[in-house]
């Protein structure tokens, strides 16, 4: 398959992450463009991994590390999930931040960042917790969490105060849920979907967010009960029994872009659907 092929097809996000690395939309495209000037030099750069939007990665970075070609002031307005990563990637240390928009805004899974980033896998998973840990330092948050089963409460709660936040409620069932926001207002929910005295989750999250707006992951057994197309939308969905690091990053990314949920009907009106 020939190079031109090959690569196309990943080119509109490779601009993605290069906007949201440089913070500029000029600069992002031309190193964009010097990445694949290098591959027209010299193809059997590009050859040398398999995979290739691993190699158009693996080359945008190596070219994005030694050509200074990033000198434009561009103050053009970004959205949407390129918004939060400007507000904030810069507090957040470089390799660190690379692994951290790969995995979260690329999608890439360990293996791919480590490819990316032409180190070990061991290497890359720690650069994707080190950020997680920056993001937290930077972003700390009130959490609410909305879960039935005690020990995976506490597991939970042990988790969230790891990475910097506070929890400020443990509620079991849709009242108490309830009751805790009146108290405290979070910065962060965590709801089982099916709750001690048969009360749901998913409800309680919906009441809560007809009063503000708030990130939100569903953490459950039962996931077939929330991929229904019902409020609220948008939200992050972790399948128990959960991994730990998978749970970790997804905090960081949905605090870190800032992505709060809302009601179905209030993101119909303002047409806001992600």
């Amino acid at each position: 398959m020939p190079i031109s092929q090959a690569i196309s097809a990943h080119i509109p996000y490779l601009r993605r992450f290069s906007r949201a690395l440089t913070g500029t939309q000029a600069g992002g495209d031309a190193y964009v463009l010097a990445t694949l000037e290098a591959i027209v030099a010299d193809p059997a750069e590009f050859s040398k991994c398999a995979e290739p939007k691993i190699a158009l990665y693996r080359l945008f970075l190596k070219v994005w590390g030694t050509v200074p070609v990033n000198d434009h002031v561009d103050q053009a307005s970004f959205t949407g999930d390129e918004a939060g990563a400007h507000r904030s990637l810069e507090a957040i240390t470089l390799r660190p931040r690379i692994a951290f928009l790969l995995s979260s805004l690329e999608d890439f899974d360990t293996a791919e960042v480590a490819g990316a980033l032409d180190c070990s896998t061991d290497e890359a998973a720690g650069l994707i917790d080190a950020a997680g840990k920056e993001i937290a330092d930077q972003i700390r948050t009130d959490v609410l969490i909305i879960e039935d089963e005690p020990f995976i409460a506490l597991d939970l709660q042990n988790l969230v105060e790891e990475q910097g936040h506070r929890v400020v409620n443990v509620a079991r069932t849709h009242r108490e849920a309830i009751d805790a926001v009146k108290r405290d207002r979070p910065g962060l929910i965590l709801a089982d979907i099916q709750l001690a005295d048969g009360s749901s989750g998913l409800e309680a999250v919906n009441q809560i967010l007809e009063t503000f707006s708030v990130p939100v992951i569903f953490v459950t057994a039962y996931p077939e009960r929330f991929l229904t197309g019902t409020p609220p939308e948008p939200a992050f969905l972790i399948t128990k029994p959960f991994k730990t690091e998978s749970l970790k990053a997804v905090i960081s990314q949905a605090l870190f872009f800032d992505r709060k949920s809302h009601r179905k009907d209030e993101n119909e009106k303002n047409h806001s659907l992600v």
